[in-house]
């Protein structure tokens, strides 16, 4: 992609980002997401309704009056982007490859957590890490994110999930809010997720394409594994390959479902074909009505 095409790819998504994240996402993220704590701001005089536990007694008999202690929530969180950008991302069978999805998720994301005054870092990782963009504030850094997610050629071509969360869990030491967004093309990861989940506010996007959960029924289909670089023919009016692969992929999905309920860690499935909005929303509000 020429500079100038990529300046311009990175001015749409910081505008469709930022509308999301002001109007739709930031005040929902800050719900969702808390802080440290809570810290004393000043103190004030007695209003009806103040809770009577926060009454300081000293002040109060100072002046002979109700005073009470003002708290404010202890932001300071940091959001660490996990992004997968292994060769299989750069699949798609609609107008939307699986990294151009991840790329729009992320940047809403990155701008709400800055509109929150909150840092935001990124991995890079295939079946090595790829690059580490070190947590940091404001919209000059976001943009960067976004220009290095849109123009990041990865020397790797496999996924290892294992290894990304190894290094996270070493170079990220107090605990974050983290998102993996992958297609989670890979298997035996549960140990390194179990230990990130622990040490970490951890939450999975996967985003899948359409061709990867059913074949349509039809005549031959070149297929390429973009990881692999193995290639075939397959013939989709073959009902019963249809229905092994469908039952393969149905499976998979299953088993990673049932991997990431197992250790209660938020997770929703993304197809290329659909909006994303409502999911994302609906998962911060269902982890806002937990706190």
């Amino acid at each position: 992609m020429f500079a100038s095409e990529i300046i311009k790819k990175v001015r749409q998504i910081e505008i469709r980002s930022r509308i999301l994240s002001n109007q739709i996402f930031a005040g929902e993220y800050h719900t969702a997401f808390k802080g440290k704590g809570m810290s004393f701001a000043e103190v004030r005089e007695y209003m009806v309704g103040d809770d009577i536990r926060n009454i300081d007694w000293n002040v109060t008999a100072r002046f002979n009056h109700p005073y009470i202690k003002v708290y404010e929530e202890e932001r300071e969180l940091t959001m660490m982007l996990i992004i997968d950008v292994s060769a299989s991302l750069s699949f798609g069978s609609t107008n939307l490859f699986k990294k151009d999805l991840i790329t729009e998720i992320a940047a809403v994301l990155a701008f709400s957590a800055i509109k929150n005054n909150d840092k935001v870092g990124v991995i890079l990782f295939s079946d090595k890490i790829e690059k580490f963009i070190p947590p940091k504030k404001g919209k000059t850094h976001i943009l960067r994110i976004i220009k290095e997610l849109l123009d990041f050629e990865p020397t790797n071509k496999k996924t290892n999930i294992t290894e990304a969360l190894k290094y996270f869990n070493n170079v990220i030491r107090k605990k974050s809010i983290s998102f993996i967004l992958s297609d989670f093309m890979d298997d035996n990861f549960e140990n390194a997720l179990k230990i990130a989940n622990h040490k970490h506010d951890l939450i999975l996007i996967k985003t899948i394409d359409p061709l990867e959960i059913s074949l349509p029924k039809g005549g031959l289909l070149y297929i390429n594994d973009l990881e692999n670089d193995g290639k075939l023919w397959i013939d989709t009016s073959d009902a019963s390959f249809i229905t092994r692969y469908n039952e393969i992929a149905n499976k998979r999905s299953f088993k990673q479902n049932e991997l990431f309920n197992k250790h209660g860690i938020d997770n929703l499935t993304i197809n290329t074909t659909e909006d994303y909005i409502k999911p994302l929303q609906k998962l911060f509000k269902k982890r806002g009505s937990r706190i």
